[in-house]
């Protein structure tokens, strides 16, 4: 966490970036919300969940920011004055498994171009996912449950809340669409 922060200035406002849960549970205060474009990665279910949406007899899946593509989602400006407080809890909510890694990008919004940190899959953790089919994906989250509450609640979730920022995933609107349908 220290790496990441070490060429913050004490008082500097930071962006983070957010393609999944973050979008409608951010749980911490910000300053300014924009949507943002970050070109490289795209959204995708590649990341075994066996606490949160799934347990260690029975994984969800939950998303990750995978190489290739390019994803839409949001941006949160964090006071300054607030990031040493904001920091920890949100490392310690996306690096709990040490599946992603924490990378300062660039990404696109209305207002012009950012840089904000982004937390992205790291293809050599034991939780990558990334090569699952169609139907193995949809009974994973159908079936999955962790603390947090069900796979197929937080994928719904995370759809509708793209929706209404007028953010468009074509994949995963229609893979929302197949977990509503009855198998």
């Amino acid at each position: 966490m220290n790496a990441t922060l070490c060429h913050w200035r004490p008082g500097q406002d930071i962006w983070i970036y957010a393609y999944g849960s973050l979008i409608w549970r951010p749980e911490f205060e910000y300053l300014e919300r924009r949507l943002a474009t970050l070109r490289g990665h795209h959204r995708s279910l590649c990341l075994w969940s066996r606490v949160n949406r799934g347990t260690p007899e029975v994984p969800g899946l939950v998303f990750g920011l995978d190489r290739g593509g390019a994803c839409r989602g949001m941006v949160f400006r964090i006071s300054g004055d607030s990031v040493q407080d904001v920091f920890p809890p949100l490392w310690a909510r996306e690096m709990s498994t040490g599946a992603y890694i924490p990378r300062w990008i660039h990404c696109d919004t209305p207002e012009g171009r950012v840089q904000a940190l982004a937390f992205l899959m790291d293809r050599r953790n034991p939780g990558y996912a990334g090569d699952l089919q169609h139907e193995h994906m949809l009974a994973v989250v159908r079936r999955a449950h962790g603390t947090n509450g069900p796979c197929v609640e937080y994928v719904l979730e995370t759809a509708s809340a793209l929706r209404a920022a007028g953010i468009r995933d074509m994949r995963l609107e229609n893979f929302a669409q197949h977990l509503l349908q009855p198998h």
